[in-house]
């Protein structure tokens, strides 16, 4: 894989005006309308933003562009070795924005691989947004591809079970169809879809990026044509991005490749000790033995990343004590923040994907899935340890 000198990047990556402007730290513009003393620049600037493009002079509203949020999609932009990014106020506004994209060709299909977030899931099941959905495996994706299809959607590494997709082998079989995929597991310290061909690579900003679970918030990288769709789609519905988070994503980024370096290699130590344990029925982890069959790590991604699903011997109940009896990590969904999270997608993040559903993206009852954080490794695996423990010996007497 290319190298890239993200620690630097990371830091200096929207900032290189900042000498000019004599500030230290990114300027924060509040602003919800904008001064509009020539009326002629203020129409034309209008017009460009209705054709997606950028203003020249004037802002005009904070609907249509903000400094802050501008600033912030650049420096993304740059990290995902991506013509542009348009950020959202969440994952799904991302999401659904992206979808939007994709139909404004007057196609209605769409391809997905399972498994995917459960929220993204249930969007593209419900019907809401009027697609026809086909969803399927990645090694299938060709024998669904249809004169009406707008869009083929992957998560890699994948919500809740850490499996990778072979990107390029997914834009490989969706030809002429554009690839979305949904990169938030990996971030761009250690993924770039559109290296490997994708059109899109979308992000969940509010956990990697953002880092300290205090900001929501959605951002795609793409090519400039696909920032034009996706700025048009978000002054139609709405689903800006504030500048206060856009503000905080930007700081986040200082300090992700130490983020994700640090938490990576202590999910490589607990995912070991999670194998060995005799309660644990399986470990997803692409860092393990088998746990990368198509051999990604190093030609798609940097390393395997954080993030560990793990099932419990016994089910659903051992599962439920476990998340019950943690005490330094935080039971709670969400992932990518400083601290430990730990939660059980069956009955939270993917309780709105259908019976169907769960069993073709192999979500069982089962299951755990941690978000490593910034913790000691010793402390956060003697915590685990100890809550499996207690669901062992609970399940012992319950028997």
């Amino acid at each position: 894989m290319k190298h890239f000198d993200f620690d630097t990047l990371a830091v200096h990556a929207g900032r290189d005006d900042f000498r000019e402007l004599g500030v230290h730290a990114p300027p924060l513009d509040l602003s919800t309308t904008y001064p509009i003393p020539d009326l002629a620049e203020g129409t034309a600037d209008i017009d460009a933003m209705l054709r997606g493009e950028r203003p020249s002079a004037n802002n005009v509203y904070a609907r249509l562009a903000n400094p802050t949020v501008d600033r912030f999609e650049k420096a993304f932009a740059e990290l995902e070795c991506a013509d542009d990014a348009v950020s959202f106020g969440s994952g799904m506004a991302a999401v659904s924005a992206a979808l939007l994209a994709a139909t404004l060709c007057g196609k209605r299909h769409v391809i997905a691989v399972r498994p995917l977030y459960g929220g993204t899931d249930h969007l593209l099941a419900s019907g809401l947004l009027g697609l026809d959905v086909t969803f399927t495996a990645a090694g299938t994706v060709s024998d669904h591809v249809r004169a009406d299809t707008a869009l083929v959607v992957i998560e890699t590494p994948a919500n809740p079970t850490i499996a990778l997709v072979d990107i390029a082998d997914v834009v490989r079989q969706a030809g002429e169809v554009p690839v979305l995929v949904d990169s938030t597991f990996a971030t761009p310290i250690l993924q770039q879809p559109l290296l490997h061909g994708a059109a899109m690579s979308l992000h969940s900003a509010t956990k990697f990026i953002g880092g300290h679970g205090d900001v929501m918030a959605g951002v795609i990288a793409c090519t400039d044509e696909w920032a034009r769709h996706l700025r048009l789609v978000r002054i139609l519905t709405g689903g800006v991005l504030h500048p206060m988070a856009a503000y905080l994503l930007h700081r986040g980024l200082q300090t992700l490749p130490i983020r994700v370096r640090a938490a990576q290699a202590s999910a490589m130590v607990l995912a070991q000790e999670l194998l060995q344990h005799p309660s644990v029925s399986r470990v997803f982890f692409p860092g393990l033995a088998g746990g990368d069959p198509h051999q990604l790590l190093g030609r798609q991604m940097r390393g395997p990343g954080t993030m560990i699903a793990f099932e419990m011997a016994d089910g659903f109940d051992a599962a439920a004590s476990v998340m019950r009896n943690v005490t330094l990590m935080t039971p709670a969904v969400s992932l990518g923040s400083a601290d430990t999270l730990i939660q059980h997608p069956a009955g939270l993040t993917h309780r709105v994907v259908d019976q169907a559903g769960l069993d073709e993206g192999g979500v069982t009852a089962g299951m755990l899935r941690v978000s490593v954080g910034l913790e000691d490794v010793t402390a956060l695996w003697k915590d685990l340890e100890a809550a499996i423990e207690i669901s062992a010996r609970v399940e012992l007497v319950s028997r």
